[in-house]
């Protein structure tokens, strides 16, 4: 039994259809591009022994201080997330900032001290209480106007947002009992 040229037409059509209706499915299912890292980071590296001289000068001045008020009791020197905590709150703070449509975001380092009576779950471990601790805040740019001597300027500076959550209950170091002027 002989075929019609318009069936095996009608029959290669169909299947380029299939194919690539196959093809689109497959194409949806990869991963999207990923954003291009910025290299901005590179200029503001500093060496491990440049690290040290700000340890040390926060050793010989701020902490020195510190343990005269805590009456010889050290407080945490420093602070620990996992590289996952860090990315994972990066992406959270980027997908928020991009959702409310908010320029520039960025994170800022607040120092903060977990008061003697902090909720012992909201803190990486309850012996940390009366500890100084630091905590995430993301920011965005804002733009201000001054209207100061009847001319106007803007000004751009980043605020924080209060309405993405910061992040804290990061790993902190307790030091020893000792006046320490080593970095671990």
């Amino acid at each position: 039994m002989k075929t019609s040229f318009f069936t095996k037409t009608l029959s290669l059509l169909c299947a380029a259809f299939v194919l690539t209706l196959c093809l689109l499915s497959c194409t949806r299912c990869s991963e999207p591009p990923k954003e291009p890292v910025s290299n901005s980071y590179k200029k503001k590296l500093i060496s491990y022994r440049e690290g040290r001289v700000l340890f040390d000068e926060y050793t010989r001045t701020n902490h020195e201080i510190l343990m005269k008020y805590r009456n010889g009791e050290p407080d945490s020197r420093w602070y620990w997330f996992s590289l996952e905590d860090m990315e994972g709150y990066i992406k959270y703070v980027k997908e928020n900032a991009k959702k409310q449509k908010l320029k520039n975001p960025g994170i800022r380092i607040y120092m903060g001290k977990y008061p003697m009576n902090h909720p012992k779950n909201r803190m990486a471990k309850p012996e940390y209480a009366g500890y100084q601790t630091i905590f995430l805040v993301p920011t965005s740019q804002k733009r201000k106007s001054d209207n100061a001597m009847a001319r106007t300027a803007s000004t751009e500076e980043n605020t924080d947002v209060p309405s993405i959550e910061s992040m804290n209950m990061t790993n902190l170091a307790p030091p020893p009992k000792t006046l320490s002027g080593t970095m671990p």
